[in-house]
Parts: C-alpha cells; structure tokens; sequence
C-alpha cells in the first residue's frame, strides 16, 4: 500500500503550482467540513447530517477561514520542505481564525447551533490542518527526495519478463544503484501489457523505446536461453548504444533468487557462438574419483580451474604444487570453501556425506628434482596433471632460458618422477602455439610433447612401466593471466584506446571451465603418447572481438567512418615471437573420439635413444644462457619452429649494448 501510495504522489509532484494550490484549497474546505460535523458530534454526541444550523455553522467557517489562510500566506508554502516556522504560521493563522468564529459563534445566537461549538471547531481545525501540513512535508518531502535520487540512477530496461526478469525487477526497486523503466521480452502476447508497473516493449521497437526513455544499460535476464539463442539477441542490442550485462545460467542461480549482485558485466564468452557440451561422467571421474591427484601450477588458470573441477569429482587427496606463495594460497583458500558449499548442499539435500577430500598445497618448482621424486614417492599420486609452465609468448621471448628450462625440463622432470613412483596417468597441458611455432614458448611446448611421446614409445620396452603419458593442446582461454579480455575491459573503462598487435590477428577461444572439463576427460581417454586436440569452434579476429565489447559497453568504436566514436582502436604491431594466426594440428588427418568435442592428432616423434642427446646439448645451452644455440637445437628437433624475429633475450641484449657487462 506504502508502495502504491508513493506511486500515487510522483504525479501530484509534478504537477503545476497553481494546481497544487488548487488541490490545497480543497484539502482545507474539506477540513473546515469536517470539523464543524466533528464539533456538532462532540456538543450533542450523535452523528448530525450537514444541513440547516450546521450549514449556517460552515459557512461561517469557510468565510472566515479561507480569507485569512490566503492572507496568511499558507497557499504560498512548500509543503515538502515544511519546518517549525511554518508549523508556526499555520497556528498564527487558525488562532486568528478561531477568535473571530468563536465571537462569531458564541456572540450571535445562530438558532440550532451550541455556542460550544465556536470554541471546539477552531480546536480541531488546529489539529486536522496541522496534521495535514505535516503529513504533507513528510510524506511529500520524503518521495520528492526518492524522486530526485531514483531521477539521477542509471535507467535500465530487462530484457525477459519471466520469473529471473521479475524477480531483478523487484530487487532493484529496493535497491539505489539503478532504476527498471521497463521489459524488453520477445512473447508477441506481452507486447504493451504492464508487468507491477513497468511496460512490456517489443525489442523491435528498442530504437523508438530508447528515443523517449534516457536508457543506458540493458539486462539480460535469460538464464536458460542458450548461447545462440543468446548471441543473436546481443546482435541485436549492439545496433543500440546501450550496456549490456546479464544474469548466470541457470544452473548457477541459487535457491531461484535473483538479486542484483548477480548481475555480471557481459563476459566475452557469451559471443562465442556455442554451448558447452555436458561432462561425459565416466571420463571426468575415472582419473579422479576417490583417487589421489596432483596439479602442478595449481595456482595459474588453467591450473586452478583444474583443481575446482576435479575437486567435484571427489579425490581422496589433491596435491597442489606451485612456485608462487601468493598463489598456492588463494587457490587452497577457494578449494576450502568450495568444499564447505559441496557439504552444505549434501546436507541441505539429506544425503549421506561423500568422501572428505585432503587439500595438500605443497610449494615446489617443477624443475627441482629431489622436491619431485620427494612428493611423487611419499603420496603415490593415480594421476598428475601437469599444468605449469611459462606461457606467456614476449616474456619467454625475451628470458628464452627460463621458457626451455621450466617448460621442458619441468616436463621431463615431473615424467620421469612419475614414472619412477607408479604413476597411472600423466597428461601435459599443451598449447596450440606447439604447432609449427615461430616462438621459444610454443617451441618448447612441443618439445614438452615429444619429451613425454618419447618416454611413452620407450615405456612400451619396458613392461614394468606402468605409467600412460597423453597431451591436451588446445587455443586461447578466455579470463587467463595475459587473455586480452580482461585488458580490453580495462582499456574501456579508462576510456581506450584499445592496443592491438596487428588487425588482422587470429585466435581460437574457450572458456576456462570447458577447457578444463575437456582436460580431464582427454586425460581419461589416452592409451600412452597420445595428443589429443580439443575443439575450439570458430577463430575469433580479435579486433572483431574488440569492437563487440566496445558496443556492448554501450560506446562505439571511433574510425574513419565514425571520427565522433567513443573508443579508439591503436593497432601497436606484433610482439616478438607472435603469430597472426594460431593452428591446433600438425598434421591434417584427426581422429575422432568418444567425446565430439576431443580429437586425436597424429604427430611424428623421435625416440627416447635420439632425443636424450639433444636435450643434453640443449641443457648445456641454457646453463650458459646460449640463445643462438638453443634456437637452433629447437629449430632441429622441433618440425616448423621458424624463428620470427632476432634474438631479444634481455641478458644478450644487455650485454651487446655494454661491452664491460660481457667481460664480467
């Protein structure tokens, strides 16, 4: 009812002056009427109907006390901003009104009226017009107040008028950080119908909607629309320049409550084009499930992703290996409380209480033996995924030792570890920069694969052996240490411009929980030397992808075509090492797979007798920091590595530059 009422005096609010003085005018006769029927009912105790002695009684009334309340200056008063000197013009005024009605009243003996009431109606004219100054500076003043604040919020419309839609609706009406003027909805049945106050618009029409209401952002309230369904609405809003965020999925929405905080900023991957495909559960939980596991780089993207989803499948333990303290603590602190939520909601859903998973984060580099064949001997993991490594493609560029020496000696280390201790199952996280690479990154990732096909042909001499090496290549994560995603996001928000290496550059895109998901699955299905290849989709051209975030910030892109635009496009040139476009196959002849998103390449490899003594030669290499050497040991041992730029290791650079720094 507060509510309703509030709603009713937005308009009054509005409208003009004199009419408001008008509608105060009436208030006032009407508290004169009342008054004088409540003072006849005070004098004889009954209820009197207005006519006769009473209407001689009021017209008295009115012709004294309208007069003296325009003279007194009540018509010209704010009655929202009302305060004590204005309570005390009201009581000057009916005092001055009441000593006239009462020698009026009292002095001539009006047939049929008590004198009585000549001193009781000024009494409760007092109280009813000071009751209704004050109820109006009140109520008036305080939805004035929520006028002009919810005025200046962010006018937002939902698009979606189903349960998620109304349900945001009704949390941003309490809210103060936006204000819903209305639906966008695709039911032709809706079109025009108003929904607790707020109009059903066709998103067709979302051009003339925004030419008469100043709408800034758009939410989408569609957590059960798939992605297509999903991206073909955002082409739509993009015409448009208004923000887009949206809800979760549907499956991420606790309880069926919907608030503002879930609100998100409209994530990239929502333009990808697809839907992830739902777990295989035999694959995801069959290296996993009641297992011990360990994750190296448990702390990076991927890595961490990797330990909330295996978490999931309920291990008996997961070791979490990371160089970074930082890290290795904030990912043990998001496993702790994952695992507070998988118990609440096996209470809340009366079920037996599963395993108790032990969360072991252990500090280590991949590259220090002992710490290895220390942690592999004393938990015997059933399965290691191996996910560090250096990834970043200009920084291993420029420190070329540290990128061979952790991405491929942290391999071979944590292979041979675990081979030693019994290891089932260890799966490589590879990259499809490995393939035909113009970079020391991607040249040592597949190095790293060839390291673990090598010990898996010579596994197959040695029955004893038990361990099963398989690979997972695939693109671009979105959301990863270094993703453009997140860069761009910033750059829009401070206002560009947004930096591109080249405008025709290429990637292929997933998100990180699909990445994930698909990892341990690929891992559950290797025989011993498999790389396995994931399906990305489509290729995104990132400046593509730069100008759909721009639009959907509600901002356009400044061009030529466009020099009034919001956001500018720099293109900064390729970095070192950096390609335009990213393959995932070697080869051109996958297989496919139990799961259609997984493929299986084929890749050559050398045996372990051939390669062992490269990678001795390459190890001498490093230890001396010999870049032209370790470039042309990749270039012999890795197929396609054709390096792009000169040598930019900052020691070599240093040293050429400073001829006393090459004598130390």
């Amino acid at each position: 009812m507060i509510k309703t009422f509030a709603q009713w005096t937005r308009p009054v609010l509005s409208l003009a002056r004199p009419v408001k003085r008008g509608i105060v005018l009436a208030v006032d006769v009407a508290l004169c009427v009342l008054a004088v029927w409540l003072a006849f009912y005070l004098r004889l105790g009954d209820f009197v109907s207005l006519q006769g002695p009473v209407l001689l009684a009021l017209g008295v009334s009115l012709c004294l006390a309208l007069p003296i309340f325009v003279a007194s200056g009540l018509y010209r008063a704010i009655f929202r901003y009302s305060n004590l000197r204005a309570m005390a013009t009201v009581v000057q005024a009916v005092a001055a009104y009441g000593v006239l009605y009462a020698m009026v009243i009292t002095g001539v003996a009006f047939e049929g009226v008590p004198r009585t009431v000549g001193l009781i109606q000024p009494v409760l004219l007092l109280l009813l017009v000071g009751a209704s100054r004050t109820f109006a500076g009140f109520w008036f003043g305080r939805a004035y107040q929520s006028l002009v604040k919810r005025s200046a919020l962010p006018q937002v419309l939902v698009y979606g008028a189903g349960s998620a839609g109304r349900q945001l609706a009704a949390a941003m009406a309490h809210g103060h950080e936006m204000q819903v003027v209305g639906y966008l909805d695709d039911d032709d049945r809706l079109h025009g119908q108003v929904l607790n106050g707020l109009r059903i618009y066709n998103p067709q029409n979302l051009g003339e909607v925004l030419g008469r209401l100043p709408v800034t952002d758009v939410l989408l309230a569609l957590p059960t629309a798939t992605r297509q369904r999903r991206n073909a609405i955002l082409a739509e809003l993009a015409h448009h320049h208004v923000a887009v965020r949206t809800l979760p999925s549907v499956t991420d929405l606790a309880a069926g409550r919907v608030g503002l905080s879930d609100v998100r900023e409209l994530d990239i991957d929502d333009l990808l084009g697809r839907d992830p495909v739902k777990p295989n559960g035999l694959l995801i939980n069959r290296n996993t499930h009641h297992k011990t596991v360990l994750v190296t780089g448990a702390g990076g993207s991927i890595g961490s992703e990797l330990c909330r989803q295996i978490l999931q499948c309920q291990p008996q333990q997961l070791l979490l290996l990371e160089m970074s303290e930082f890290a290795l603590y904030q990912i043990h602190q998001d496993l702790q409380a994952q695992l507070a939520r998988q118990a609440d909601q096996t209470a809340l859903a009366g079920d037996a209480p599963g395993i108790q998973t032990e969360l072991v984060p252990l500090l280590g580099s991949v590259c220090d033996e002992l710490r290895m064949q220390e942690i592999m001997r004393t938990w015997r993991p059933h399965t290691v995924y191996h996910a560090a490594a250096y990834k970043h493609v200009p920084l291993v560029e420029h420190n070329p030792a540290e990128g061979v020496r952790n991405n491929v000696w942290g391999t071979l280390v944590c292979a041979q570890a675990a081979a030693r201790n019994g290891v089932a199952n260890f799966v490589l996280v590879s990259t499809d920069k490995a393939v035909r690479p113009t970079n020391i990154m991607g040249a040592t990732k597949r190095l790293a694969e060839m390291v673990l096909q090598a010990l898996a042909l010579a596994a197959t001499q040695r029955p004893q052996q038990h361990t099963t090496f398989t690979m997972v290549r695939f693109g671009n994560v979105l959301g990863s240490s270094g993703s453009v995603v997140p860069l761009f996001r910033e750059q829009i928000k401070n206002g560009g411009p947004i930096t591109l290496t080249h405008p025709d550059i290429t990637r292929y895109f997933m998100t990180i929980p699909e990445a994930a998901q698909l990892v341990i699955q690929a891992g559950a299905m290797g025989t011993g030397g498999d790389v396995f290849v994931l399906d990305m989709g489509q290729p995104v051209r990132i400046a593509d992808l730069a100008q759909r975030m721009v639009e959907l910030s509600g901002l356009s892109v400044r061009s030529e075509a466009n020099p009034e635009g919001d956001i500018a496009l720099q293109v900064t040139g390729l970095r070192p090492g950096e390609k335009l476009y990213e393959e995932l196959l070697i080869g051109d002849n996958p297989q496919p797979t139990q799961h259609q998103r997984i493929m299986k390449a084929h890749e050559d490899l050398l045996p372990w007798d051939v390669l062992q003594p490269h990678l001795d030669a390459l190890q001498a290499c490093v230890l001396r920091n010999d870049v032209p050497g370790m470039r042309a040991l990749l270039q012999t041992l890795v197929p396609g590595y054709t390096p792009a730029d000169a040598v930019v290791d900052w020691v070599s650079l240093a040293r050429a530059n400073s001829p006393r720094l090459e004598t130390l």
